[in-house]
């Protein structure tokens, strides 16, 4: 999407733009419309209302045209707001670049004489130096762009000082490039768009700056028009004809407000988290677009999923996320959801308590149970008394889920006392048992760390904790082991199965790892384009896995011990879920793959609690076709060279 479509997507911002642009046009090409000049007078029709004696917006009280001198005064107006503006993006990103980049001395020494200036209030800075320069346009420029030079400043500088450590900057010193070069082509690109915003959020503030100081008489000198001296002239009438300060004072307004709106598409246009969505506040709950009725309760779980889909709506594009899944979790039972990234595991745990972000996430089918309870499309003061007390979720980062400025202490107090009325003391103390609960040492005192002073396992430990706080039925793990050594990682789950037998939890563990899932799950259900293609108890599975996909998902695991055994690797990639291909998803990667595979969609066969979405599976599945066993796997052989290249 171009920076021009992104702007009109602001319905103000475009709004904005389109007045700036008539305003700008207009002033373009007053010199060469029919107006009265702007300095002849004509006492005898002074102060005339609208359309009186042939002028349009009347006259002043010299009797000079006031739409002439509104339009010249514009022109006046808009140049020096502009030029002040330009001035001030400069010299204040000269300054804060330099500071930022070099730091240390230089920065200290740039940095107070900025704060210096911003100690002045800075319309009486800027009077200051007018009166020391004298009055007149070109002083009130230089005034008005001096006192805003230290606004640039400080937010370049802290942009700079952010990427001056990045690893392209150091990679370019040791390349040999001087410090002007590596400023002008690796710092100044990834502080452009920032000045850019800064800028076209100020000018109109510099134009009202330079309004007030021509209002005061220190700007434009008679008998030379701008909008802040017309209003100065037209004060001392303007209790018996007030209409003579309505043109310019409006003109401002309108100026302003449409640079301020269209500085706000910029920012969104240049911005790229906003350009991607990243920072639209979603809704509080998912979206519900439910086609049809909620399916039936089943009553097979605590937790119970049916013909559950979630689906991405982009613009013209539908990304089909989850495509009808249907599961369940009983108390006390381990639920292990594996597939590849992108298969829609996360989007189906999101689903379950409404936390896809909406826009532009909707569900669109099927039903969540909790005990009985349909979640899909719940009224969201119930769907909020349900998160994190009967059902909790463990994210995959706890050093983006917990707040970085609030100690874990607090955060678990918070979360208490979301859901219970009790007292701090009481909260505290409970806080204290869950971190000794999850076997962080010297509890007591790590109660008042903050999450960056833990390691990764231990900010995991809390994360657990916080979902352990008000005792839940249900917990959603999604993926809590991914970035955590093998150490820490087996510490984790220990700790996981320990709390599943003591509380007899039921906890639905998402993870790309069959490793993890032989340690921790007694069931598994194999996620590929949005949907199950296979389910069962996990030793069924391990030991004879009867999908095409498991079969490979499997075969990728390394086994120490086992010399040279081929590592098999699963060819292509996975559909893109706006356009999934007709039939069976997985038949373009199935060495198995018949034409009638590419035909009907394939349901999932099964009974017994086992099932498979296969025409032809790898393994004998009750309720389902018959085995037919398919080509070996094939994988590059683990040679000694491969070996020592990996040590």
């Amino acid at each position: 999407m171009t920076t021009l479509a992104l702007i009109a997507r602001n319905r103000l911002a475009l709004w904005g733009g389109i007045v700036l642009i008539l305003v700008i046009l207009l002033a373009l090409v007053t010199p060469w419309l029919p107006l009265y000049p702007p300095n002849a007078t004509d006492p005898s029709i002074k102060n005339a209302w609208f359309g009186e004696e042939g002028h349009l917006l009347g006259t002043d009280h010299l009797g000079r045209d006031i739409l002439s001198r509104l339009l010249w005064g514009t022109r006046v107006s808009l140049a020096i707001g502009f030029a002040s503006a330009v001035i001030a993006a400069v010299l204040g990103a000269a300054i804060g670049i330099v500071a930022g980049y070099f730091g240390g001395r230089t920065d200290n020494i740039l940095m107070r004489l900025i704060d210096l200036i911003m100690g002045f209030p800075y319309i009486l800075l800027a009077l200051a130096i007018v009166a020391a320069l004298g009055p007149g346009l070109m002083n009130a420029l230089i005034a008005v762009a001096a006192v805003n030079i230290p606004f640039f400043a400080r937010n370049i500088r802290g942009v700079t000082v952010g990427i001056a450590h990045k690893e392209f900057v150091d990679a370019a010193k040791l390349a040999g490039m001087g410090h002007v070069r590596i400023i002008l082509t690796e710092i100044l690109p990834n502080v452009v768009p920032v000045i850019v915003v800064a800028a076209s959020t100020t000018v109109g503030w510099m134009i009202l700056e330079t309004a007030g100081l021509s209002f005061l008489g220190l700007g434009s000198q008679p008998p030379d028009p701008d909008l802040g001296s017309m209003l100065g002239l037209a004060k001392d009438s303007l209790i018996t004809d007030p209409h003579v300060s309505y043109p310019p004072g409006l003109m401002i307004l309108i100026i302003v407000m449409s640079i301020n709106l269209l500085g706000d598409g910029i920012r969104d246009a240049l911005d790229p988290r906003l350009r991607s969505g990243a920072l639209s506040r979603p809704a509080a709950a998912t979206t519900v677009d439910r086609r049809g009725a909620a399916p039936a309760f089943r009553d097979e779980g605590i937790l119970e999923m049916t013909d559950l889909s979630t689906e991405f709506r982009l613009k013209r594009r539908t990304y089909k996320a989850v495509g009808g899944v249907t599961l369940a979790v009983k108390p006390g039972e381990c639920l292990g959801i594996i597939g590849e990234s992108g298969s829609g595991k996360s989007v189906t745990a999101l689903s379950v308590m409404g936390l896809v972000a909406s826009p532009p996430g909707v569900i669109t089918g099927g039903a969540v149970y909790v005990e009985g309870e349909d979640t899909v499309g719940m009224p969201y003061r119930q769907l909020r008394a349900l998160r994190g007390d009967r059902v909790a979720y463990i994210f995959q980062d706890p050093l983006a889920t917990l707040h970085p400025l609030f100690t874990v202490g607090d955060q678990l107090v918070e979360a208490i006392r979301v859901h219970h009325r009790v007292s701090d003391k009481e909260a505290r103390a409970k806080a204290l048992e869950l971190l000794k609960q999850v076997r962080i040492p010297n509890a007591e005192s790590r109660i008042d760390s903050y999450p960056h002073e833990m390691s990764g396992g231990m900010r995991q430990r809390v994360g657990i904790a916080m979902a352990l706080a008000n005792d839940p039925e249900v917990i959603i793990a999604d993926e809590p082991t991914t970035a955590l050594d093998v150490t820490v990682q087996a510490q984790i789950l220990s700790l996981l199965s320990d709390l599943r037998r003591e509380r007899g939890l039921a906890i639905v563990f998402i993870t790309h790892d069959f490793g993890v899932v032989a340690q921790l799950c007694d069931r598994v259900a194999v996620m590929y384009a949005g949907r199950i293609v296979e389910e069962g108890s996990t030793s069924d599975i391990l030991r004879s896995p009867a999908h095409p996909y498991t079969k490979r998902l499997i075969a990728c695991v390394p086994e120490l011990g086992e010399g040279k055994r081929a590592l098999a690797a699963i060819p292509g990639l996975p559909p893109a879920v706006d356009r999934l291909p007709d039939g069976c998803h997985f038949a373009d990667r199935c060495p198995k793959a018949r034409d009638v595979c590419r035909q009907d969609d394939v349901a999932l066969m099964g009974q017994g609690g086992r099932a498979v979405r296969c025409l032809f599976p790898e393994a004998e599945v009750p309720g389902a076709p018959e085995a037919v066993p398919g080509p070996p796997v094939e994988a590059e052989p683990i040679t000694a060279d491969r070996v020592e290249a990996a040590q």
